[in-house]
């Protein structure tokens, strides 16, 4: 169908126009005819990607992705730091801290016990960051646990579900968002046209508010 609004071909299943972003939600009109042929909205047509939000969804802004955003890194500090206890337990706490203690106190030991610590932890926890944001939000679900609180998903740029392939682009992109000088890479949400922050753009995703 057609954009009631700028006359742009709508793939089917789209819920925005892909040139001016007005939802596609109402019907539009068929071309090349003498008289207008209503069409049916294609989130009734075809077996819908979105068939609960379609018609009323919304460009999710910088404020409610940031609160999504400290609701799904408040769950990972729960998470990494009970694993640290855990391992501390695991390996003997008092034991563990006599270790560091003497080899602080020899000063050769230490830094190779820190150094050891970050070399495993930190990719262990890139990854696990990782499967947690691309599993999620190329999910049913379409978003994170703090996503799915605010009523946002995760969406191409015609509002369908995303791959794996697609949210694991977007979660490395992330990095290229953190490089930016002031978070502007992130901030970018707040003002642009579709509210995209710069890994949206550079993944082609949008992320939407069910209303």
């Amino acid at each position: 169908m057609f954009c009631t609004k700028c006359g742009a071909n709508v793939a089917e299943g789209a819920v925005f126009c892909n040139a001016c972003g007005t939802p596609a939600g109402g019907a539009g009109v068929e071309r090349g005819t003498s008289s207008p042929v209503v069409v049916a909205p294609a989130a009734y047509v075809a077996a819908p990607v979105v068939p609960s939000f379609a018609p009323g969804v919304t460009y999710a802004g910088f404020w409610l992705r940031f609160v999504a955003h400290v609701i799904d890194s408040a769950i990972f500090a729960v998470i990494f730091g009970a694993f640290a206890v855990i391992a501390l337990l695991a390996l003997g706490g008092g034991a563990v801290l006599d270790s560091l203690k003497n080899a602080q106190n020899s000063g050769d030991a230490f830094p190779l016990l820190i150094m050891g610590w970050f070399l495993v932890f930190i990719p262990v926890a890139i990854v696990i960051t990782w499967l947690y944001y691309a599993k999620m939000e190329s999910s049913a679900h379409q978003g994170t646990l703090g996503k799915i609180a605010l009523g946002l998903i995760v969406t191409d740029m015609e509002g369908r579900r995303i791959t794996f392939g697609r949210a694991s682009g977007r979660f490395f992109a992330k990095m290229i968002s953190g490089m930016i000088p002031l978070a502007i890479g992130y901030i970018m949400a707040g003002f642009t046209e579709k509210k995209q922050a710069l890994h949206d753009m550079i993944a082609s995703c949008l992320v939407l508010r069910k209303l």
